[in-house]
């Protein structure tokens, strides 16, 4: 820093500590759900949890291993993340890709077609018959198919690739003899990791969040994913209490089994959470780019 202007300073200074502060307040709500579900729920409560867990307790985590459906819901959520990705990136990128060529015949009114269902749908019920009337009923492609594309997501790689994808080197590549399909898969793709590395981690958080659907088109048990699960043994603990205090039930066991939810609350939160924060930093530094690219041109 002996280098530095007295405002350069200054603002390293002012930047650092903004960003810091930031940085804190993002992470620690984050932090304070980890502690909060290893922490005693009256500790929780009475607000005592700050920095360190209070009473050491892993009971929630014990409550959701015991559940049998839990692994099995996790299970259905990988699938429908791994699956539902590869349909949202295949559809999502072919189209952005297509409708970036200037060959594409009609490609505006496409691109004004596509931008009108943003705004406007058919609505559930329709959806919902829809749904029923192809026999998708209790499988995952009722949660999956309705969703496998993305506007928002086609409009974002669409501008990626007229901004990023020089026309000289797919020219280059008709020259040499490359069909369409060939120029996209051997060219086009192994120059866009930034683009496909951010449509990956838009669509495995939605399809590893999405519960709505599930709980619209999946009424099996055994077809649940994790987030429907999680929200079925909450509401079942909290409505036992509910059910408990309401009968004029032992005032010791409602409050064993208010505190038993609690600790799977944040339990649930943090198994739900985890993956997606494991996943994050492999793939912010595409992300970044990615999404800046997209943002700022085209």
């Amino acid at each position: 820093m002996a280098g530095k202007k007295s405002e350069d300073i200054s603002f390293d200074v002012v930047n650092v500590t903004v960003v810091s502060l930031l940085i804190l307040m993002i992470l620690y709500p984050l932090y304070w759900v980890l502690i909060a579900s290893i922490s005693e729920p009256n500790a929780v409560n009475s607000g005592n949890v700050l920095v360190w867990p209070v009473g050491f307790s892993l009971s929630g985590y014990q409550k959701l291993a015991a559940t049998p459906s839990i692994w099995r819901a996790y299970r259905n959520t990988v699938v429908f993340a791994v699956v539902g990705t590869a349909l949202n990136l295949f559809v999502t990128i072919c189209g952005g890709y297509a409708l970036s060529r200037p060959q594409l015949p009609f490609r505006g009114l496409i691109m004004k077609f596509l931008i009108f269902t943003m705004f406007f749908n058919g609505g559930l019920i329709p959806t919902y018959l829809l749904v029923k009337n192809l026999n998708l009923l209790n499988t995952m492609w009722a949660v999956l198919l309705p969703t496998t594309l993305s506007v928002y997501n086609m409009t974002v790689a669409r501008a990626f690739f007229q901004s990023s994808v020089p026309d000289g080197i797919i020219e280059a590549a008709n020259i040499d003899g490359c069909g369409n399909i060939r120029t996209f898969f051997s060219i086009v793709l192994p120059v866009s990791p930034a683009i496909v590395s951010v449509l990956v981690l838009f669509h495995v958080v939605f399809r590893w969040n999405e519960f709505f659907a599930a709980m619209i088109y999946i009424t099996k048990p055994e077809g649940f994913p994790l987030q429907l699960v999680l929200r079925e043994v909450l509401v079942s603990s909290q409505a036992a209490a509910q059910n408990l205090a309401g009968s004029g039930g032992d005032s010791k066991a409602i409050m064993e089994i208010q505190r038993q939810a609690q600790l799977i609350k944040y339990a649930a939160i943090v198994i739900s959470t985890i993956p997606m924060m494991v996943i994050y930093p492999f793939m912010q530094k595409y992300f970044v780019k990615g999404i800046m690219v997209g943002a700022l041109k085209g």
